[in-house]
């Protein structure tokens, strides 16, 4: 079963991209832009881990965190706050009052999918899978390797980030800005055409000895990792 998330949030843009960048992950995501709806939904069923806004309109993050904390029910789940508050004073009240982590406003997309990773592996290790296999090439999210038919494939940073991209969805196919969005984040303003460069350092690296290419070029629409790969 995939992790259920929920998302606490009233602004909708950030829904829409915390939604489509979790859901693409995996996850099976909940929203709630009221702080009174979010605790209504977390009473009916809690989620495996809360993705919880400070400011909230109806009930404040802060206090339907610390509502959460005194609730039996709902005293271990992972919390995850989001706000535009940076001070120290103001993330030491947040970790204090029972988030289990902390993300300022804006943020990079790579780096909330990974803290959301790590606090699910530490809680609900099995909710999280520790490693991707399609065909012949095995992607290994915690010590960070890959390999193809057992050797090594020496990957760069952006590179083995793009390739478990791709892999966590094959078959889909992904435009480059969606590439850049969800393996730079939508902070990071680059060239589209950076992702060729990437795209093709890759496959230089995937199919090196001549193996088969898994990387799938859709004509004026970019690329995904090919379904029927084996």
């Amino acid at each position: 079963m995939a992790a259920r998330i929920l998302i606490a949030e009233d602004e909708e843009p950030l829904t829409v991209l915390l939604r489509y960048n979790l859901e693409a992950e995996g996850y099976t995501v909940d929203e709630a832009a009221r702080g009174d709806d979010a605790e209504l939904k977390l009473r009916e069923t809690p989620p495996d881990l809360l993705l919880l806004d400070w400011m909230l309109p109806g009930l404040s993050g802060i206090e339907l965190c610390r509502r959460l904390r005194l609730r039996p029910e709902t005293q271990r789940l992972p919390i995850i706050m989001l706000t535009a508050r940076g001070e120290e004073a103001d993330r030491v009240r947040g970790l204090a009052t029972g988030a289990d982590d902390y993300i300022v406003k804006p943020f990079s997309v790579p780096e909330m999918l990974a803290r959301v990773r790590a606090l699910l592996r530490r809680v609900k290790p099995s909710e999280i899978a520790e490693r991707l296999v399609l065909g012949d090439i095995e992607l290994d999210r915690v010590q960070h390797r890959v390999r193809r038919g057992g050797q090594d494939l020496h990957l760069g940073p952006t590179e083995f980030r793009l390739l478990e991209f791709l892999m966590r969805q094959p078959g889909r196919v992904f435009s480059r800005e969606q590439l850049l969005d969800g393996v730079w984040g939508r902070d990071v303003y680059l060239d589209e055409r950076t992702v060729d460069v990437h795209v093709g350092r890759l496959r230089k690296a995937v199919g090196a000895n001549g193996a088969t290419d898994p990387i799938r070029t859709v004509r004026g629409s970019g690329y995904s990792f090919d379904e029927t790969f084996r």
